[in-house]
């Protein structure tokens, strides 16, 4: 019995022993508005208006929060050995840390600094001796400079999280320098940085620099790098950085630009020696990357793992205390490490390495020059030169000719003016070709999304629409001619031809301007044609033309039946000159749209969304099909007539050449005129050989 009321008693004073402890504890940490949960001491108070003096000396985590101190002083946390976390967060009241407040605390590893909005000054000695420290987050402030970390001498790998701090706007020179012996993590996202200064981030080893959605940060000098190891991953993204720096760029894994619009060129390829893995904002800028195989100049340590293992068995006394890198490399992780999970694995054992890159170029932006084939290249120049230069010589011709100037020659000039434009489109096509030669994804951009590419567009479709449109009243001209060639009340007048084409020059122009105000778009493709059909308004545009020009063909098809009918009729009196023309303006018509047949079929199917071709092999139509007749049209409809001839030699005489030639000319149009008239049962008066009205039937009549 006496035995068990002495097991009693004892058992008893330990339970009392315990309990004045757990007391003696509370009466450490007693404070009027913070409070104590085991060695975390916690102020969520708004009554607390200064930091306590009387916190425990054993606290190992701090936590203020919804208070309103103003000042955190000098020395505020001092003699804190064990602390280990600190937490400051939702104090709207906190404008100032003073000096020596984060300083000598051997065992702090995280500093939360957050959602005080009116903190504007942090000492630049506030970060001081502190060795552990790995995480230091600084968020929501008002700050308008960095902090000073030069001395916080940490020999940890650190994350230093500086974000939403708008009104930070300067990156200075050596910001960094001693913040740790280790690598660190810069994430210095979303705040209002505009300017990083050359060396800026001189003396770290950088893992990892998070600039991403500082949407005011146009630049990164050329020396930003300079002094610092790294970045291993670089994140721009949503910012208006246009250039990367050319030096520092040799450690990249990982590059970010996401949304980052103003990136349009990438710098050479050659600094890019570590890189696996990119994320740009534009499908071109992985063109890049496409053909192009880094050579693996570093394997990783994974790499070496069954090489190690080999080693140890065969040596184990040599080499008891030598770890390899990659035995590091697996405790740093620990034991379930799987290389599988890694972020960077992409065939890291591999001696060449392809690039991951995304976003993937799409079926509007293959990885491709605007011309993809050489022999398109070499044709597409001499197409547009041959437009170019035929359209201006009839153009000259026609308006200085000394002849009236007739509904047939006014509608020559409006055919040969829209198929000078669509010669001005091949040569941009075929200039920004030759300028942008194997390195297209570093211009596609500015080139897609500028000015070129939207005149480009315009001119063709104003031009093609012009030239269809011409064609079609130049037939229904010929087909009313011919068909009330005897009622001369009934004869197109010219001020009737200048009305229709006045009309015509208002649709075209009117179509090729909507892709521009967002009606479709020329930027969806590098030759620049409304390709977009995403949206109902886009489709339903780019479907309209298509079924236009065809509807066209149809009246032109019609016109030129009834035109033969009309000819063969023994009832009907028609001109000889007219039935020529006739016969000449349908195989010229009809050869025409047999060309443009093919693109119209690959175009509709390609609106409706049942793509039959690609882009690559579209750009054969565009520049065998869709040009020919511009280059053809002049010297078909024009050149190699015996008028043009006698327009073109009576214009060289005015400049002293080939009088003879143009004497010839002039006596041989007189002599023509003469007998249409006298075959038609009247004889004009000679003097209007001379001032060219009979020219109106007579000039495009001679086709030889």
């Amino acid at each position: 019995m006496k035995e068990t009321g002495t097991d009693v008693k004892t058992e008893m004073s330990r339970v009392l022993a315990c309990l004045l402890v757990f007391l003696a504890g509370c009466w450490g940490c007693q404070h009027h508005a913070c409070r104590c949960a085991g060695r975390v001491f916690i102020c969520q108070e708004s009554k607390v208006v200064q930091v306590p003096r009387d916190i425990p000396a054993n606290t190992t985590e701090l936590r203020f929060v919804l208070t309103k101190m103003r000042v955190i002083p000098k020395g505020a946390f001092t003699g804190l050995g064990d602390l280990e976390k600190i937490e400051i967060s939702q104090n709207d009241a906190l404008e100032v840390i003073e000096a020596n407040v984060f300083s000598n605390l051997p065992k702090l590893h995280e500093i939360r600094i957050e959602k005080a909005n009116n903190l504007v000054y942090i000492d630049q000695d506030a970060f001081q001796h502190l060795p552990s420290l790995r995480y230091l987050l600084i968020s929501n402030t008002g700050l308008r400079f960095l902090p000073a970390v030069h001395k916080v001498h940490s020999f940890q790998k650190v994350l230093l999280d500086i974000q939403d701090n708008i009104h930070i706007r300067t990156i200075e020179r050596n910001s960094f320098t001693g913040l740790s012996s280790e690598s660190v993590i810069l994430w210095l996202n979303k705040n209002g940085i505009r300017e990083i200064e050359n060396h800026a981030f001189n003396g770290t080893y950088l893992d990892e620099l998070n600039l991403s959605d500082n949407h005011n940060l146009e630049k990164l000098p050329n020396e930003v790098f300079q002094g610092a190891n790294g970045p291993v991953v670089l994140d721009i993204s949503r910012t208006r950085i246009s250039f990367l720096p050319s030096h520092g760029l040799e450690l990249i894994k990982k590059l970010r630009a996401r949304s980052t619009y103003n990136l349009k060129k990438l710098p050479d390829l050659s600094k890019f020696r570590s890189l696996i893995e990119a994320n740009f904002t534009y499908p071109s800028h992985c063109c890049a990357f496409t053909n192009w195989k880094r050579q693996n100049t570093e394997l990783h340590p994974i790499c070496s793992i069954s090489l190690a293992k080999q080693d140890l068995d065969e040596q184990p006394a040599d080499k008891i205390h030598k770890r390899s890198a990659a035995e590091d490399y697996i405790s740093n992780y620990g034991i379930g490490f799987d290389p599988a999970e890694n972020e960077f694995d992409y065939g890291l054992c591999n001696e060449v390495v392809n690039v991951a890159c995304s976003p993937k170029p799409d079926a509007f932006n293959p990885c491709e020059d605007i011309m993809g084939y050489t022999i398109l290249r070499v044709l597409i120049w001499f197409i547009n030169i041959l437009a170019i230069t035929g359209n201006i010589v009839v153009l000259i011709i026609l308006i200085s000719s000394q002849y009236k100037l007739t509904v047939p020659r006014f509608l020559m000039c409006n055919l040969a003016f829209a198929d000078l434009c669509i010669g001005i489109y091949l040569l941009f096509i075929a200039s920004v070709d030759i300028q942008t030669k194997s390195q297209y994804y570093n211009y596609a951009i500015d080139w897609q999304t500028g000015a070129g590419c939207n005149a480009a567009g315009f001119f063709t479709v104003f031009a093609s629409e012009l030239s269809v449109y011409t064609l079609t009243v130049i037939t229904l001209e010929r087909w009313h001619t011919i068909t009330y060639a005897m009622q001369l009340d009934r004869k197109v007048r010219f001020r009737h031809a200048v009305i229709i084409m006045i009309f015509g020059w208002m649709f075209a122009f009117t179509v090729a301007l909507l892709p521009i105000f967002g009606v479709s778009s020329y930027m969806k493709v590098s030759i620049c044609l409304p390709m977009d059909i995403e949206t109902p308004f886009s489709q339903a545009y780019v479907i309209f033309l298509l079924v236009l020009n065809v509807l066209a063909f149809v009246i032109i098809c019609a016109c030129y039946i009834c035109i033969y009918f009309t000819v063969r009729n023994p009832n009907v009196v028609s001109s000889n000159s007219d039935t020529k023309i006739a016969k000449r303006m349908a195989i010229l018509i009809f050869t025409d749209f047999l060309c443009m047949a093919p693109i119209s079929f690959f175009a509709i199917s390609a609106s409706l969304k049942v793509p039959l071709i690609t882009v690559s092999k579209s750009k054969i139509l565009l520049v065998l099909f869709y040009p020919i007749n511009s280059c053809a049209n002049p010297f078909l409809y024009a050149i190699f007539t015996k008028t043009f001839r006698r327009d073109f030699f009576i214009l060289l005489s005015k400049f002293g050449c080939c009088e003879m030639q143009a004497q010839i000319y002039r006596t041989d149009t007189s002599s023509s005129a003469h007998n249409f008239h006298t075959r038609n049962g009247h004889c004009p008066p000679a003097s209007k050989n001379s001032d060219g009205t009979i020219y109106s039937s007579v000039p495009l009549n001679h086709l030889n």
